[in-house]
C-alpha cells in the first residue's frame, strides 16, 4: 500500500478515537506517552473532560513533533469499553473470571488482611512483583520498603538484558533505552534481526529515515525480510541461530584485512592479540557453511562497514533473548563496534548525559534475609536485575524457600514470559494473587483481589531524566480526571502502605508534594515543568576524550573479558551451533506490529480496528510440500505438543524456508477483552522450551519448532 493511501485509508481521527475531526480544543494540556516505553512528549487536545486528539509535542526530544501510530491512538487505551473501572474481589476458582465488584477500603483491607500472616509465616521475600511500566516504581517501591528482593519486569531477561550484560562486559555500561546509537549521523548501519521500523520508536525510526536519506548505507541480517530488509543495500538471509558465526567471520575478516581503528585500539582497549588468535578459523568460508550466506557476501558487507569507520553502527537491537547464548552475541556485537572505533564517535554511539535530580529523602530500606530467589548474582553472576521468568519458575518448584504471593502490576506472564504450563503450575502454588491493571486479561482472571489502575492519560508518574544526548527533566501529568474508580499507582500502593505500618516509607500527602519536592531541591518547580513539559537542564554528549576512561575494572574497552573467564566462561565469545529442525518442522521466531506493544495494546478500538489479528509467514516451498494455501487456516503444534491457531496463513518468499514467523500478542482468550478475545494465535502458547543464558539469566525461546496444518 502506497503512504498515501495509507494516510487516507487511516486519518488521524480514527486513532484518537473519533468518527469526525475534532473541532477547536477547549484546551490542550502537554504529557508523555506510555503506549511504550520510549515516552514521548504530547500535546493533547480536550474538549468539556474528553480527549479528542493526541500529537507529537513539537520540542521534546523524543517526539520532535511526531508520534508513532500508537501513540496517536492512545485515546483508545483510555476509552477502551473493556477498561477495569472498579475493584473487584474473587468469587469462584481462578481462572473463572467471576468478580464481584467491592469498595477500594473492602479490597485494600482484605490485601493487607492476607500478607500480614504471609509475611509472618514466611517472611518479605516470599512475596514477588511482577511489574511494568513507568508506574512500575510503585510496587518495586512498596515491595523493598517490606523488605521483599523479588520484584522484576519481562523486559529484562524476556528481552534487553544480555545486550545490557553484553555491552556492561565488553564497555562497563549498558545502551540505555532509548538506545545511545547516533543513528541520525551514521554512514552505516547494520541490523542484526533487529526490526527498526516495526518496532516503531519514535525518535530512532525519524533518525533511521534521516540517515537514509543522507545516503547511509544499510546492512540487514534477519531470517525474515523485514521492513528495514525492504531498504537494505545488501540483505542476508541469515539462517536462524547462526548470527554469532556471522558476526564473528566479520570479526575476522576485518582482523585480516586490517579494516581497523588502530588509534582507538591502543587508546582504549584491551585484548586484541586474544582475540586474533580466537577467532584465527572463523573465516567466511567457514560461516557460509553455518549461516548460508556466500563467504564472498560477508567479505564485501565487512568491507562496507570498514569504510565507513568511525561513522558505523552495529546495532544492540532491543529484544535479544534468542538461544541462551545471547550476552556472547551481544559481546560480538560489541566488540565489532569496537574494531571500527565506532564508540564515542559521531555515527556510531554518543555518550549518554543524564539530569541529576535530587531523590525523595525517605528511610534506606530494610536489607533483604534472603537473595532473590530468581539466582541474580548467584546461580547467574552477571544479572544486573531480577528474572521474571525465574521468579515464576521459582514459584512454581518452591525450591528456594516459599514463594506465597504476587503482586502483578501492567504485566502479564502468561504473554511475557516463557512457558504458560509453569505460569499456571505457579499460579496454584500462591496464597494471595493481587492485580493491578487497566484491562482484564489473562492473568486478572486469576486474581484473588482485581485492582483498576487508570491509564496514562489519568495520571502522574515518577520525574524522567532519560540519558541521552542532553540532559532534561520531564514529567507526566494527568490530561483528564480518572474515569470510574480507577486510580493511579501512587496512590494504590500508598494507602496499601499504610496499612502495612510503612508510613515512613510514604511521608509525602499528595503526589504532586512528593514530585514538587524533588524539583525544588534541583532548582525548578512543577507549576515550571506543567507548562513546559520538559526542562533542559544545560548538559550535552561531548566526543570521547583522550583521557577516557570506561567504567571497566581494566578502565579499558574489554575484549577479553577476564570477568568471564574468572566465573568460568568464554573471555571472548565462542559460536555453539543450534539444533535445526528436522523435516517438516519449522522454527518458530516472533516479532512485533508498528502498530501494537505486544499484548498490551491488542484491545485497543483504535489500533485493533487496523490490525486486528496476526498472521503465520511461510516460505512458499514449505507451502508447497505441505499443500497449504496462502489466506487458509491453519493450525500449530510444537514439539511439546502445545498447540495455537487457527490463525491465517501468509505465504511469502520473506521468511527463511527453515522458519515460521508471528507477530506476538495475539490471541487473547481472556472475556474481558472482548475486542481481543479469539483475534489471531497466541505466540507465547508455543513457548514451552527455552534455554536459559548461564551469564545472566536470560530465557532464549527461538528452540521452540513447530509443525502447520490446516485448520
Amino acid at each position: 500500500m502506497r503512504r498515501r493511501t495509507f494516510l487516507q485509508a487511516v486519518p488521524a481521527a480514527a486513532l484518537a478515537g473519533r468518527a469526525t475531526a475534532p473541532g477547536a480544543p477547549d484546551r490542550t494540556v502537554d504529557t508523555l506517552c506510555e503506549m511504550c516505553f520510549w515516552r514521548c512528549g504530547v500535546r493533547a487536545s480536550v474538549e468539556g473532560e474528553r480527549i479528542t486528539r493526541l500529537e507529537g509535542h513539537p520540542t521534546h526530544p523524543l517526539s520532535q513533533g511526531r508520534l508513532c501510530p500508537r501513540g496517536l491512538g492512545g485515546t483508545g487505551a483510555i476509552y477502551d469499553p473493556d477498561r477495569l473501572l472498579f475493584p473487584q474481589v474473587r468469587v469462584a476458582e481462578r481462572g473463572m473470571e467471576r468478580f464481584k465488584r467491592v469498595g477500594w477500603d473492602e479490597a485494600l483491607d482484605e490485601i493487607a488482611a492476607r500478607l500480614r500472616p504471609i509475611l509472618e509465616q514466611h517472611g518479605p521475600e516470599s512475596i514477588c512483583g511482577l511489574v511494568h511500566g513507568q508506574s512500575d516504581s510503585h510496587p518495586i517501591h512498596f515491595l523493598k520498603a517490606l523488605g521483599s528482593p523479588n520484584t522484576a519486569t519481562p523486559s529484562y531477561t524476556e528481552c534487553r538484558g544480555p545486550r545490557d550484560a553484553g555491552f556492561i562486559l565488553t564497555y562497563g555500561q549498558e545502551v540505555w533505552s532509548p538506545e545511545i546509537t547516533d543513528i541520525r549521523n551514521t554512514r552505516c548501519l547494520t541490523l542484526i534481526g533487529y526490526h527498526l521500523g516495526e518496532n516503531m520508536h519514535n525518535s530512532q525510526v525519524q533518525e533511521f529515515a534521516e540517515a537514509l536519506r543522507r545516503g547511509a548505507k544499510l546492512i540487514v541480517a534477519d531470517p525474515r525480510f523485514s521492513t528495514a530488509a525492504g531498504k537494505a543495500d545488501y540483505y542476508l538471509p541469515v539462517r536462524a541461530g547462526t548470527d554469532l558465526a556471522l558476526l564473528l567471520a566479520w570479526i575476522h575478516i576485518v582482523l585480516a584485512e586490517d579494516w581497523i581503528d588502530h588509534a582507538f585500539l591502543a587508546r582504549y582497549a584491551t585484548g586484541l592479540a586474544e582475540l586474533r588468535e580466537a577467532v584465527r578459523d572463523t573465516t567466511p568460508a567457514w560461516a557460509e557453511a553455518e549461516t548460508g550466506i556466500p563467504a564472498a557476501q560477508i567479505a564485501e558487507t565487512a568491507r562496507v562497514m570498514a569504510e565507513a569507520r568511525p561513522a558505523v553502527c552495529v546495532h544492540p537491537g532491543r529484544h535479544a533473548s534468542w538461544y541462551g547464548d545471547d550476552v556472547q552475541r551481544t559481546r560480538a556485537i560489541a566488540i565489532l563496534n569496537a574494531l571500527f572505533g565506532s564508540y564515542g564517535r559521531e555515527g556510531g554511539f554518543f555518550l549518554p548525559v543524564s539530569a541529576k535530580i535530587p531523590p525523595y529523602p525517605l528511610p534506606p530500606y530494610p536489607k533483604p534475609r534472603k537473595p532473590s530467589a530468581d539466582g541474580k548474582g548467584t546461580k547467574y553472576p552477571f544479572a544486573e536485575k531480577t528474572s521474571a521468568w525465574g521468579l515464576v519458575r521459582a514459584t512454581a518448584e518452591q525450591d528456594v524457600y516459599p514463594i506465597k504471593a504476587w503482586i502483578v502490576s501492567a504485566a502479564d506472564p502468561f504473554h511475557s514470559t516463557p512457558d504458560p504450563r509453569l505460569v499456571q503450575k505457579a499460579i496454584d502454588r500462591l496464597d494471595l494473587v493481587v492485580v493491578v491493571d487497566v484491562l482484564q486479561g489473562e492473568i486478572a482472571g486469576y486474581a484473588d483481589i482485581l485492582l483498576p489502575e487508570c491509564t496514562y492519560l489519568e495520571r502522574y508518574d515518577d520525574l524522567h531524566a532519560p540519558p541521552g544526548r542532553e540532559t532534561y527533566v520531564a514529567v507526566r501529568q494527568p490530561v483528564v480526571a480518572p474515569l470510574g474508580e480507577s486510580r493511579p499507582n501512587y496512590e494504590i500502593f500508598r494507602d496499601l502502605g499504610l496499612r502495612m505500618g510503612l508510613d515512613a516509607f510514604y511521608p509525602w500527602k499528595t503526589w504532586e508534594d512528593y514530585l514538587d519536592t524533588r524539583l525544588q531541591k534541583a532548582g525548578y518547580s512543577l507549576g515550571q515543568i506543567k507548562r513546559e513539559l520538559h526542562i533542559p537542564t544545560g548538559q550535552r554528549t561531548q566526543p570521547l576524550a583522550p583521557d577516557h576512561r570506561f567504567p571497566t575494572p581494566s578502565g579499558k574497552i574489554e575484549i577479553y573479558s577476564a570477568q568471564l573467564a574468572e566465573k568460568g566462561f568464554d573471555p571472548i565469545p565462542r559460536y555453539t551451533r543450534h539444533a535445526r529442525p528436522e523435516a517438516g518442522w519449522f522454527r518458530l521466531l516472533n516479532g512485533r506490529s508498528p502498530l501494537h506493544t505486544f499484548s498490551r495494546t491488542i484491545n485497543n478500538p483504535a489500533l485493533s480496528s487496523i490490525h486486528r489479528e496476526n498472521d503465520l509467514w511461510l516460505n512458499p516451498a514449505a507451502a508447497r510440500v505441505l499443500g497449504l494455501r496462502h489466506g487458509q487456516r491453519v493450525r500449530l503444534t510444537n514439539q511439546d505438543g502445545a498447540t495455537a491457531g487457527p490463525v491465517r496463513l501468509r505465504v511469502t518468499e520473506r521468511i527463511h524456508p527453515e522458519c515460521v514467523y508471528m507477530v506476538h500478542g495475539f490471541g487473547h482468550r481472556a472475556r474481558g477483552m472482548r475486542r481481543a478475545r479469539g483475534q489471531g494465535a497466541a505466540v507465547a502458547d508455543l513457548f514451552t522450551r527455552f534455554q536459559i543464558d548461564p551469564i545472566m539469566g536470560a530465557a532464549g525461546r527461538n528452540h521452540n519448532f513447530v509443525r502447520v496444518e490446516e485448520a
